[in-house]
């Protein structure tokens, strides 16, 4: 198919064009997360002709996920394919003339920068503050502009970080919100709509920034409520964020390090994982109950909350650690407690 049919209706748009669009052609994009937003990101893009995709994600497909997962079809969830995977092959559905590369794998500090590498732009499709402040490091380190995205019940948030000129993630969210503190998706739901609009946004920074054109860029930290309807800009180009930001002001890249790193170890044996923490949370189980009892089985005492859901037993300690049992695979078990206990 000839690129001047197939993309015409997006060449006449005079701020693409011929130029603009060949472009997209030569670009490289990372999206890391491939559930709600990677979805609609990862299919935005593959249509708007953007030449390499690579597409990180460590979970499968479940039928929980097709209500506000795009890519993702019956028989992926049948099949508990990789999410990178399943979205791989429905854009070689969409797009073929494009290359995609799948990479199914747990995002951490040994293996981001390699993820990232030669990456024109990162797109977050996370669902955790953790990989997200280690996107941010990796991102500033490489100069590599990076769009930050985030959706949960009828809300969302986006922020644009172009490495040195604009305020990153660590300027604006200085400290990570400690585990168990604030609602997920699985204890709070989701609706598609926030999810479509985060991610569209996201979506059409990275054809800016992929064009050549970073002053049409929105330059806001941007709150969207749908049930409501609200919409809410903080100009960053007037923010004063920390002058001794620890990322873009210091280069300390803590997270680079494994600060903050959940320690992730499979218990000989016992069919199960244990995630610890280093921070210093002492967790709220009355609250952290209140947002689990709808989705399982919980009870709790002044020093351990457990939590019944599937084929799974989590235990939660005060200190945020947790035994996940009823699987020893690590990354599993991480998604586990992403969904539910948070961060």
């Amino acid at each position: 198919m000839k690129v001047q049919e197939r993309y015409s209706r997006q060449i006449l748009f005079d701020p693409i064009g011929e130029a603009g669009q060949a472009r997209l052609l030569e670009s490289r994009a990372v999206i890391i997360g491939c559930g709600a937003l990677g979805a609609v990101q990862a299919e935005t893009l593959a249509r708007a002709g953007v030449g390499q995709m690579v597409l990180v994600d460590r979970d499968f497909v479940e039928e929980s996920n097709l209500q506000r997962q795009i890519m993702f079809e019956e028989s992926d969830a049948r099949e508990r394919l990789p999410k990178a995977i399943a979205a791989a092959r429905r854009i070689g559905r969409v797009n073929s003339d494009i290359h995609v590369e799948a990479v199914v794998t747990d995002v951490n500090f040994k293996n981001i920068e390699e993820l990232i590498a030669d990456a024109d732009v990162v797109l977050d499709g996370t669902d955790n503050f953790e990989t997200r402040y280690l996107l941010n490091d990796a991102c500033v380190k490489t100069n590599t502009p990076w769009i930050y995205g985030a959706a949960v019940g009828a809300y969302g948030l986006t922020m644009t970080v172009l490495p040195h000129q604009t305020p990153c993630l660590r300027c604006v969210l200085e400290m990570m919100p400690e585990p168990g503190s604030g609602p997920t998706c699985d204890t709070a739901g989701v609706l598609m709509p926030i999810i479509s609009i985060i991610a569209s946004l996201q979506a059409s920074e990275a054809i800016k920034i992929l064009i050549g054109q970073p002053e049409k860029l929105h330059g806001s930290l941007i709150r969207v409520e749908v049930w409501d309807f609200q919409i809410n800009k903080i100009n960053l180009a007037n923010f004063t964020g920390p002058e001794d930001c620890p990322v873009c002001s210091q280069g300390e890249y803590e997270f680079l390090r494994g600060a903050g790193r959940q320690v992730a170890v499979s218990l000989c044996g016992r069919n199960a994982v244990q995630i610890g923490q280093t921070s210093t949370a002492k967790l709220d189980f009355k609250l952290l109950a209140e947002r689990l009892r709808p989705l399982g089985e919980v009870a709790f005492n002044d020093f351990l909350l457990r939590f019944r859901v599937a084929d799974y037993d989590i235990t939660v300690f005060r200190d945020a650690r947790s035994i996940i049992k009823g699987t020893n695979d690590i990354n599993i078990a991480r998604g586990l407690y992403a969904r539910y206990i948070g961060v």
